[in-house]
């Protein structure tokens, strides 16, 4: 009977240990500094201050539907109704998407860019890897359609997190954009868990899985089977353009061909030969500037 107790104490114990162990690690990610995003971004040719600086911004505080605000910047230089919305990804913020932003801002197209949740200065307690993140980036939908008005064309680009978030909110909430950009999503967040925990920590996933899913249900209110896009992505009927690095080894390219086989209607997908993750940008501009050339010419925009 001793030997029992025992043993189920320790099974208690682990599990205990194991849940709000590897929850932490998922709801509590270690985010960068903004001197560290800005210097990484300096040092890759993709931040000046001074040109930044120089930029006419227009501050944006959105109530979230979940009691917190989302903080951003628009830059409107142009006198168009083409806006593009850039969603960073984990651990990040707002200034990661600058390079995106001149990108875009070069093409004659009018930019939001903003901190998601727990990021930057946005509010928020946790990261969920898309699942509230879709209803925030919803609300700056609905935000810049009503001070733009219904003639609005929108374009969403995501990065990493952020491209999965895109691809949650217009397969779960609503196809609420003209196209959407996705630059290395993960397909499904359980199986990205599973190869990272393999990857970083030498362990299987059977032996965390099965503790830490009822933990993040009981801790953040959400189940990880709801941050699967490719469960939802067949409801999107929207244009995507799908980008992703050959050699992204942390979340593998596979998942973008996964997400781009199952996607119905006008898709294309662009496979950078060169960089690591979320790199595809930095390492093959001219390459990853033609494929948004290509593919907005082919959407006719």
């Amino acid at each position: 009977m001793k030997k029992y107790i025992i043993g189920l104490l320790t099974i208690v114990s682990y599990a205990l240990f194991i849940g709000f162990f590897f929850t932490n690690k998922i709801m509590y990610i270690r985010k960068k500094t903004d001197k560290e995003i800005i210097d990484r971004e300096t040092n890759d040719g993709h931040f000046k201050i001074e040109d930044f600086e120089a930029l006419e911004k227009e501050e944006i505080c959105i109530p979230s539907t979940f009691g917190y605000n989302i903080k951003g910047s628009i830059i409107a230089p142009h006198h168009t109704n083409r806006y593009i919305i850039i969603c960073h990804g984990v651990t990040v913020n707002k200034f990661n998407s600058i390079k995106y932003m001149n990108l875009f801002l070069e093409k004659g197209w009018n930019v939001l860019i903003y901190d998601h949740r727990r990021h930057g200065t946005s509010g928020g307690k946790t990261t969920s890897y898309g699942y509230y993140e879709k209803f925030d980036l919803q609300s700056i939908v609905h935000f810049l359609k009503k001070r733009v008005g219904k003639n609005i064309i929108l374009g969403i680009h995501g990065e990493s997190m952020g491209a999965a978030t895109t691809l949650l909110y217009a397969g779960s909430v609503e196809d609420g954009a003209d196209f959407y950009i996705v630059d290395c999503p993960f397909s499904d967040l359980e199986s990205l868990l599973r190869y990272r925990l393999k990857m970083e920590f030498r362990i299987p996933g059977f032996l965390v899985m099965p503790f830490a899913k009822p933990f993040i249900t009981l801790r953040d209110r959400y189940s990880l089977k709801d941050v699967s896009p490719i469960t939802v992505i067949e409801k999107i009927k929207n244009p995507v353009l799908f980008i992703h690095s050959k050699q992204d080894d942390y979340i593998l390219p596979e998942m973008s061909k996964q997400l781009y086989d199952k996607k119905p209607g006008f898709k294309k997908i662009y496979l950078a030969e060169k960089g690591s993750h979320a790199m595809s940008f930095t390492e093959n501009k001219e390459e990853y500037n033609k494929a948004i050339d290509h593919f907005l010419t082919e959407i006719s925009l």
